[in-house]
């Protein structure tokens, strides 16, 4: 159901962001001055049965467009054909980025450079997707302990991250890159590091009606645009997505997606999330990084400005 529709206002060379979300007003503050000021200028949101007051916050916002449903996410591919088909309405010839309420993209000189400068070099370069890794974000010491209030940065008090850690293959029938490793696979999926979950993601897109999302944001067809990186050896243009799942409410939202049941395979991932105690360092280790700039995730070998000069 349509609650606010803003479409009209939407003008040629807009870059889109489209989201799916429930029970993350706590984030939304934050998310949309992030966003904002990164050059986003419409956001598409899919509200799937919250009952923690987002809806209000974003059915006020003048460049919001909301959409509110309670069908089962779990039918709905995790939200995926709810995405395609406004992105199929309203995405065409657009700069769009799928992204959940956790995820806040950096790219190569996003500290100097907006969006619209990234996109309007991709598409220069005939390039139509941007390939990211989904980078956990932690604090020092137990989840518990980090509280992050409406509006502030989350990285302030979950400023750690893995700068190593990570296995990669491509799949044979896409052609995309799977990632996986990170905090949630050396602790939550110690035993069992294939079975972890995918931190591959390609968040950023020039949609066309003929495209749609597959599984997540991590496969995408045609094929073609699942080629973020460079097949001859070389480093293609890439970015990061930091991953702020990891603060106090962790807990909370794990529970209750055991019980919903919404997520992939019955929510396996939560549960082993829930089953796994974390001790006094929570996921902290003696590897960790703090995170400083996008400059330090290249030094890192976990992005890549590419060519783009």
């Amino acid at each position: 159901m349509a609650v606010a529709d803003r479409t009209a206002a939407i003008r040629p060379g807009d870059v889109l962001a489209f989201v799916t979300l429930r029970n993350e007003a706590f984030r939304l503050p934050f998310f949309l001055k992030y966003y904002r000021a990164l050059g986003v200028n419409h956001f598409f949101v899919v509200d799937n049965a919250s009952d923690d007051g987002g809806r209000d916050l974003l059915e006020g916002e003048s460049d919001v467009s909301l959409w509110t449903t309670e069908a089962s996410y779990r039918r709905s591919r995790f939200g995926i054909d709810w995405l395609n088909w406004l992105k199929f309405r309203h995405g065409h010839g657009h700069w769009t980025l799928t992204l959940d309420a956790d995820e806040f993209l950096v790219y190569p000189f996003c500290d100097a450079r907006p969006l619209s400068a990234l996109c309007h070099w991709l598409d220069q370069s005939g390039i139509r997707s941007l390939g990211t890794l989904l980078l956990d974000m932690y604090p020092h010491g137990p989840l518990d302990g980090a509280h992050c209030p409406p509006g502030e940065n989350p990285f302030k008090v979950a400023p750690w991250f893995d700068p190593g850690n990570y296995m990669v293959s491509q799949n044979p029938k896409y052609g995309n890159l799977w990632i996986q490793g990170g905090p949630r696979a050396r602790i939550y999926f110690a035993d069992t590091p294939e079975k972890a979950p995918s931190l591959n993601k390609i968040p950023l897109v020039k949609w066309d009606r003929k495209f749609v999302f597959v599984n997540s944001t991590h496969i995408l067809l045609p094929r073609g645009l699942n080629l973020v990186f460079d097949e001859g050896g070389g480093e293609k243009l890439s970015g990061v997505l930091l991953h702020a799942k990891f603060l106090d409410s962790f807990h909370a939202k794990a529970a209750e997606e055991i019980e919903r049941r919404e997520h992939f395979a019955g929510g396996r991932e939560y549960q082993a999330y829930h089953d796994v105690a974390n001790g006094p360092h929570g996921l902290w280790c003696e590897w960790s990084e703090r995170y400083i700039n996008w400059r330090q995730l290249e030094l890192l070998g976990l992005m890549s400005k590419g060519n783009w000069a």
